[in-house]
């Protein structure tokens, strides 16, 4: 089974050698097993054969890897119930639930996003292979909210740079551990995976560059902070690395130090806000979607029935 994986390469990656390009993207590809690719015709830059590794990458370019996948997994259609907010021809937006995965993965074979996608849609883009088919970004199993799905191959594309280049807008909302240093702020901190374990992401001079910004919502007497944050960049697992790193976890995340007073089943951390330009259209789109039941429950007992969360926006749906 073939698998086609698609890479966009972003402001900070303009100038890089391809075969560089390919590694630090991928999070499994060495640069051996990247040259024999781009050798074997494998590797196409724009839609055209790439010829040699060293060939420089441009800001803007798409690059297309096609691999064998090693390890063929069952995909089926799932009648699970999700909330789709909109649906035309070309793309769709779901809001997510905490603790659905959003595709199959060893450990993780049945009952995802992609499942459900697959029983709920008639159509998903072929690009990412058979077992992420449609998947433009992700969302972390126990973060809830909104994320994209495309229909086709052209919304794929369009909507994949559109978020390498930052011209899409993907804000959350959390409810952090302590204060925050500033009421807004930036962090500014390369991620890569974890040497320590394999599992998690942490920053490191040696990562890919990551861009988080924030503002303060509501602050607590706990204390805790309700957090917005937009992200500039897509590294895994990056916002909550990033509020690990500047000493204030977000609440309910164990894997990255939160505290969990109040017994929630993972991260208090939502997609609240997605902003793009349609694929076909060129119609400005955004949706918001307010916190679910389970994070509103935890602010009302820190608020005293305050359910002013600093969220407004348009919405398309």
């Amino acid at each position: 089974m073939k698998e086609l994986l698609t890479y966009i390469a972003e402001d900070t990656d303009g100038g890089k050698r391809l075969d560089i390009f390919v590694m630090e993207s991928s999070d499994s590809l060495t640069r051996s097993r990247i040259k024999s690719l781009i050798e074997s015709g494998k590797v196409a830059v724009n839609d055209k054969t790439a010829k040699k590794s060293g060939a420089i990458i441009k800001v803007g370019d798409a690059v297309t890897v096609e691999i064998e996948e090693p390890e063929e997994l069952s995909l089926e259609p799932c009648d699970i119930p999700i909330d789709i907010v909109y649906e035309d021809d070309h793309l769709a937006v779901i809001n997510k639930a905490q603790g659905m995965v959003v595709h199959p993965a060893p450990g993780s074979p049945d009952n995802t996003l992609v499942n459900a996608l697959l029983y709920s849609l008639k159509s998903l883009s072929s690009i990412n292979g058979v077992i992420r088919p449609g998947i433009v970004h992700r969302l972390d199993k126990d973060t809830s909210g909104l994320l994209v799905v495309a229909k086709t191959d052209e919304a794929h594309i369009s909507l994949q740079r559109q978020i390498a280049l930052k011209e899409a807008k993907r804000y959350y909302i959390a409810l952090v551990d302590g204060k925050m240093p500033k009421k807004r702020g930036e962090i500014n901190e390369p991620i890569e995976r974890s040497k320590k374990d394999r599992k998690k992401m942490a920053v490191s001079p040696t990562g890919r560059n990551a861009l988080t910004l924030y503002r303060v919502l509501k602050e607590y007497d706990k204390p805790y902070s309700l957090v917005e944050y937009e992200l500039k960049t897509g590294r895994t697992h990056q916002i909550r690395v990033h509020s690990k790193f500047i000493g204030h976890p977000i609440v309910g995340d164990s894997v990255y130090g939160g505290s969990n007073k109040f017994n929630v089943n993972g991260q208090l951390l939502h997609a609240f806000r997605l902003c793009f330009t349609h694929p076909v259209t060129d119609e400005k789109m955004e949706f918001c979607r307010d916190v679910p039941d389970y994070f509103k429950e935890v602010l009302e007992v820190l608020g005293k029935g305050d359910e002013n969360y600093g969220i407004e926006s348009e919405d398309n749906g």
